[in-house]
C-alpha cells in the first residue's frame, strides 16, 4: 500500500509558521561554483539552470528532480553561465568564450535549447573586438516583443594596470531568436580600469520597462549608476544617473572567501499592480563597516530620473556579513524576492542562505533563512561571484552554492511560498509541521490538536496553487487527531504540493515532494 511515510507534527504553541524548505541537491561533479537558474514564465515545471565552467542542468518537474549535462561549443565555454527564455519558452545559455584560436574570453557566446531533441546549438556570439576581452554578461527579453538584450563589460587588457587601459560596459541585442546580434555599443559615459575591482566598471544586468525601455545600472569609478535606452538600445543618455555610493567599493574581503563582490542587479516591475513600472537595484557594501557587510535596495518609480536612498534588505541587528545578493520580481504578483549568503547566526564563518520578500514594492522586507544547514568555504578554493534566484507566479526557485570538507556543490530548494510570503490572506494562528522524510511518496501521517469543536479542512495544493485534493471536510472535536493520507488514493503525481490544515482556528501549510 504504501513505500514511504510522512510525518507532520503540528505544534499549536506559537503565533507564526516557521517554514521549513526542501534543499535540493543539483550537482556535485566538477566542483560547481557560480550558479544561475530562470524558470520558463509560460511553464513553470520547466527549469534551466548553469554553473561554472560548463555544467548545465534541466528540470521539468519544478526544480524536484535535474538533469545533468555539459555545454559545447565550436567557440569554447569559459564560465559566466547566464539563462534566458524567450516567449516561446525557448532557453538560451550564455557564457564566454575559449575558442581553439584566438583569445580567452574574447567574446559572449549564446546557444539555443532545442526542446524537441534536448541538445544545444553550436552558438552565437557578440562582443568581439580583436584581442579585447569581454566578461560579466548577462540578458533581459522583453515579452512583448521577444528582442534579447544583452549587456557585460569589456576589457582593453584584463588585469592591466596601465592607465590608457579601460572597461566599458557595452550593449548588444537580438531581434531573431538569437541567430544574430547587433553590433557591440558602448553605454557607459565614464570608464573603469581594467584591474577587475573597485574602479572597473562591471554589474550590468539589464532589465526591460513597461513600454519596452531597456534599464541597465552597473558600478565602478562613479558608484552605482544608471542608463536607460527609450528606443530598444539604439540611443542611451549622454550622462549616467548616480543611484548610491558604494561604501567601501564593490570588491571586499568576506574571510572565508576567495573573493567577493557587491555588484548590483537591476529589475523592474511589469506585474500590473501598485508598483507597476518601478525600476529597482540590489547590491551589498560595507558602509556599516568592514565586518558588517549589508544588502541593500534602491527605488525608482520615474523611469530612472531619480533615485530612493538605500534600504536595508537584511533584517539582523547583529553586524555580521550578509553577502552575494541577488533579485528577481516576480511578474505575476509584483513581489520581490532576494537571496544572499548570510552569517548572523554564528561568531566564525559558518554561512546560511538566507532570501527576502516585499510586497510592497520594497517598503518592508520579510527574512527568512532557506538553508536546511549552515556550511563553512574556504579562501583558498574559488567560489563564484553571485547566487541567483528565479520566480513566476508564485514559484519561486533560488540557487546557490556551498562547501562541505571542500567538496563544491549546487543547490536550489522548493520555496514554501503559501507559508513564507503570507499569500494567504486569513490568520495564521499557530504552528509548526515537520516532514520526515522529505521528498518522499505516497502515504503522510498528520498529526494536529484541537482546542474546542470546529470545521476542519484539509487539502493538498500543487505547485500552481490549484487544489488538487481534498482530504476532510468535518466537525472535530477537541484533543489530538491522526489522519492517514494516501497519496495514490488522490492521483498525485511526482512534484511538489502543500498540506493545508485549516479551520476557524488554524491555518497552516507545509510543502512536501513527491517523487
Amino acid at each position: 500500500m504504501s513505500k514511504f511515510y510522512f510525518l507532520f507534527l503540528i505544534f499549536l504553541t506559537m503565533y507564526s509558521v516557521h517554514a521549513q524548505h526542501t534543499n535540493i541537491l543539483i550537482s556535485t561533479t566538477d566542483s560547481p561554483n557560480e550558479p544561475s537558474i530562470l524558470i520558463n514564465p509560460k511553464n513553470t515545471q520547466e527549469i534551466v539552470a548553469g554553473a561554472n565552467l560548463n555544467n548545465v542542468y534541466v528540470s521539468d518537474d519544478g526544480g524536484v528532480t535535474w538533469t545533468e549535462g555539459k555545454m559545447s561549443s565550436s567557440y569554447g565555454v569559459w564560465g559566466d553561465p547566464v539563462i534566458g527564455v524567450d516567449t516561446a519558452g525557448a532557453f538560451y545559455f550564455f557564457h564566454l568564450s575559449n575558442p581553439p584560436s584566438g583569445n580567452l574570453i574574447d567574446r559572449i557566446v549564446c546557444q539555443k535549447l532545442d526542446s524537441l531533441t534536448g541538445t544545444w546549438s553550436d552558438g552565437t556570439f557578440t562582443g568581439l573586438n580583436g584581442t579585447k576581452a569581454q566578461d560579466k554578461q548577462w540578458v533581459a527579453v522583453d515579452r512583448n516583443t521577444n528582442a534579447m538584450y544583452l549587456t557585460w563589460t569589456q576589457f582593453d587588457e584584463y588585469g592591466s594596470t596601465i592607465s590608457t587601459d579601460s572597461s566599458n560596459i557595452m550593449f548588444s541585442k537580438s531581434l531573431d531568436g538569437g541567430l544574430t546580434w547587433s553590433a557591440a555599443l558602448r553605454i557607459n559615459e565614464v570608464a573603469g580600469d581594467c584591474i577587475d575591482s573597485d574602479e572597473t566598471t562591471e554589474g550590468a544586468v539589464p532589465a526591460v520597462g513597461p513600454n519596452g525601455e531597456v534599464y541597465v545600472a552597473w558600478t565602478g569609478p562613479e558608484g552605482i549608476v544608471f542608463d536607460r535606452s527609450l528606443d530598444g538600445g539604439t540611443t542611451w543618455l549622454d550622462n549616467d544617473i548616480f543611484i548610491s555610493d558604494q561604501i567601501g567599493g564593490w570588491d571586499f574581503y568576506v574571510p572565508g572567501t576567495n573573493r567577493c563582490n557587491g555588484l548590483p542587479v537591476t529589475d523592474c516591475d511589469l506585474s500590473g499592480g501598485p508598483n507597476h513600472g518601478a525600476i529597482y537595484v540590489n547590491w551589498t557594501d560595507q558602509r556599516n563597516g568592514s565586518h558588517n557587510t549589508d544588502v541593500f535596495l534602491s527605488k525608482s518609480t520615474d523611469g530612472g530620473n531619480t533615485w530612493s536612498a538605500p534600504v536595508k534588505v537584511n533584517d539582523d541587528t547583529t553586524g555580521k556579513h550578509q553577502f552575494f545578493t541577488w533579485m528577481d520580481i516576480d511578474q505575476a504578483t509584483g513581489y520581490l524576492w532576494f537571496v544572499w549568503y548570510d552569517r548572523r547566526n554564528y561568531d566564525d564563518n559558518r554561512t546560511d542562505v538566507y532570501m527576502a520578500v516585499s510586497k510592497d514594492g520594497g517598503s518592508t522586507f520579510e527574512n527568512f533563512r532557506v538553508s536546511e544547514s549552515p556550511f563553512t568555504p574556504s579562501e583558498s578554493i574559488f567560489f563564484g561571484d553571485y547566487t541567483n534566484v528565479s520566480a513566476h507566479n508564485g514559484v519561486v526557485r533560488p540557487i546557490w552554492g556551498r562547501m562541505d570538507l571542500s567538496v563544491q556543490s549546487i543547490y536550489s530548494a522548493i520555496i514554501d511560498t503559501a507559508a513564507i510570503s503570507g499569500i494567504e490572506t486569513e490568520p495564521m494562528i499557530s504552528g509548526q509541521i515537520d516532514i520526515y522524510p522529505n521528498p518522499s511518496a505516497d502515504i503522510f501521517m498528520a498529526s494536529y490538536k484541537l482546542h474546542e469543536y470546529m470545521t476542519v479542512d484539509v487539502s493538498i495544493i500543487n505547485a500552481m496553487g490549484q487544489i488538487v485534493a481534498i482530504v476532510l471536510q468535518e466537525e472535530q472535536g477537541p484533543g489530538r487527531h491522526n489522519l492517514q493520507i494516501s497519496g495514490e488514493e488522490y492521483g498525485l503525481q511526482s512534484g511538489y504540493y502543500t498540506l493545508r490544515i485549516h479551520s476557524n482556528e488554524v491555518n497552516l501549510t507545509k510543502g512536501f515532494v513527491i517523487y
